[in-house]
């Protein structure tokens, strides 16, 4: 039981360390800069960051919230970032990790689930905020999910129907509404949920996505944030559909078989 809270407290602090660098390429798509070989920097002054600016949460906390050199206010985005994927690196340790045993495949899967968790807080998050997803994201989450299934899943034309059968149905929403209600980027996202999910994980995770952006969408209307011609990203939508079905898709999918079954 010790050793396990040890890997659980080092899989947190883990994730909040790689939350941190998440918000570095967040900012640094934006920019065009190299976000490997520059040292971090205060978005407002430009002064160069020390060692005790940068610690997760601790930082923010300790500087109230303030860039240490100019005063200005940081945004809580880059504390709730490293929060949430520390909380989700947690969640995948438990999920891959059963019975305190650590083989080798179970340790690979763990590894490629914290990637994937990464390239989906990135999307979430710079689509959030610029309304678009990033090619520089999405093309390596689908080409590194495909290359894994490949290799390690025994399943891998059932990942290949749902990618292309999700992909197919938004295609088919943005031709119709001539890019007016999705956008291609949503495409390429639901082709990379399908890879990476499979049948019938991936209905999950559409379902929760329309139903969670209908329930927030009529909620920004009524309170007069947006209105009906208003662009709403749908890719934190997609996203966090994704991470649904990826902790609870079968508790989700055996509930509603026997639902089913009650009723026939």
């Amino acid at each position: 039981m010790e050793l396990i809270f040890f890997f659980y407290i080092w899989v947190f602090l883990f994730g909040l360390a790689t939350g941190s660098f998440l918000n570095s390429i967040i900012y640094r798509l934006k920019t065009g800069e190299s976000f490997l070989f520059k040292r971090s920097y205060c978005p407002y002054c430009k002064h160069k960051l020390n060692w005790q600016d940068l610690i997760p949460i601790f930082s923010f906390i300790t500087l109230k919230g303030k860039c240490r050199y100019c005063k200005k206010l940081i945004s809580l985005q880059y504390s709730l970032v490293e929060l949430v994927t520390a909380i989700l690196f947690v969640l995948i340790f438990k999920l891959t990790i059963s019975n305190q045993q650590l083989t080798s495949f179970s340790i690979l899967n763990t590894c490629f689930l914290f990637l994937v968790s990464c390239f989906l807080i990135v999307i979430f998050v710079y689509d959030l905020k610029h309304y678009i997803i990033p090619d520089k994201i999405i093309y390596p989450a689908i080409g590194i999910t495909f290359l894994y299934n490949i290799f390690y899943s025994y399943f891998i034309l059932n990942t290949l129907y749902s990618a292309f059968g999700a992909a197919i149905f938004f295609l088919a929403i943005v031709l119709i509404s001539k890019g007016r209600w999705m956008g291609v980027g949503d495409v390429k996202l639901v082709l990379f949920m399908g890879l990476f999910l499979g049948f019938p994980s991936i209905l999950v995770a559409l379902f929760f996505a329309f139903f969670l952006g209908a329930i927030i969408g009529i909620g920004l209307i009524l309170t007069g944030k947006k209105t009906l011609k208003s662009e709403v990203p749908f890719g934190p939508f997609l996203v966090t559909g994704t991470f649904i079905a990826l902790f609870l898709g079968n508790q989700i999918i055996n509930c509603y078989l026997n639902l089913l079954d009650l009723t026939i």
